[in-house]
């Protein structure tokens, strides 16, 4: 039986917003994805990481405003697509800069100890890290899915739709600064953290220091490197135990900083 035209309109304006209603969230959960913590580690396939993003727009499409009408091959249309591409990837640049606090933050006190040439391939970023980088980063990936984190990452990549709707944009300028200022949030970060762990071991070095000077005889190099890396691995077992504070302090300023970024006062 063919149904009449009138019960199943065809135009180009139904097949636009229907194209567009899937297509326009998808771009700024496809960006988000790319760049977002444990969602774009190397070790989850493309067609995984592509799959989760498709359904993850299809669960969320009956929750969204309105879209705007997709009209293809123009020059507005484009600007839109990368418009939200750019979105999805700043949101998840700033709760990348979480993780890599505390990757910093081992690569600081790995070097103070004698541990910078222990490195081995992150999986994750698909760089080498110093393994004391590697145990913090594994912890924290451990203790942000043990804290729902990643609920709260999709629940704030759903209400950017509502703060920050499709066709609307924050202020070029502001935003683009706002991004940029996180760098030095990463490192003062890292460094609140390690400090008390490099100050341990620079007053371990310098008493190896003193001790060159008033006993020449002693081997500083056999007997100063254990010495070193037995107080940095002390420092790193009580800097274990304020882990989780730090963490969800950290946590909660870097999801403030995405609700900042998207216009939330």
């Amino acid at each position: 039986m063919i149904l009449p035209p009138d019960l199943l309109p065809l135009d180009d304006k139904a097949i636009g917003a229907w194209v567009g209603s899937f297509l326009w969230p998808f771009f700024r959960i496809a960006g988000f994805f790319l760049v977002a913590p444990i969602l774009s580690s190397q070790t989850l396939p493309q067609r995984i990481r592509l799959g989760l993003a498709v359904a993850f727009t299809i669960a969320l499409m009956p929750a969204l405003p309105a879209m705007p009408q997709m009209q293809a091959l123009t020059l507005n249309t484009w600007v839109l697509i990368a418009q939200q591409i750019l979105i999805g990837i700043s949101l998840g640049t700033l709760l990348q800069f979480l993780f890599q606090i505390f990757v910093l933050l081992g690569q600081m006190v790995a070097m103070q100890m004698g541990l910078g040439f222990a490195s081995m391939a992150d999986p994750v970023n698909g760089i080498n890290v110093t393994v004391l980088s590697q145990f913090f980063l594994i912890s924290i990936n451990l203790l942000f899915l043990a804290m729902n984190g990643h609920l709260v990452m999709f629940d704030t990549l759903a209400e950017s739709f509502r703060i920050l709707p499709i066709g609307e944009t924050a202020p070029l300028r502001e935003s683009t600064w706002l991004l940029v200022q996180q760098g030095t949030w990463l490192f003062v970060a890292s460094l609140l953290m390690a400090l008390p762990a490099i100050t341990a071991l620079l007053i371990i070095n310098a008493a190896f220091g003193v001790m060159t000077r008033a006993a020449p005889q002693l081997n500083i190099f056999s007997l100063g490197f254990p010495v070193s890396m037995l107080g940095g691995l002390v420092a790193v077992w009580v800097l274990a135990h304020e882990l989780l504070p730090h963490f969800d302090q950290l946590s909660r300023q870097a999801f403030g900083l995405m609700r900042q970024w998207l216009g939330v006062p």
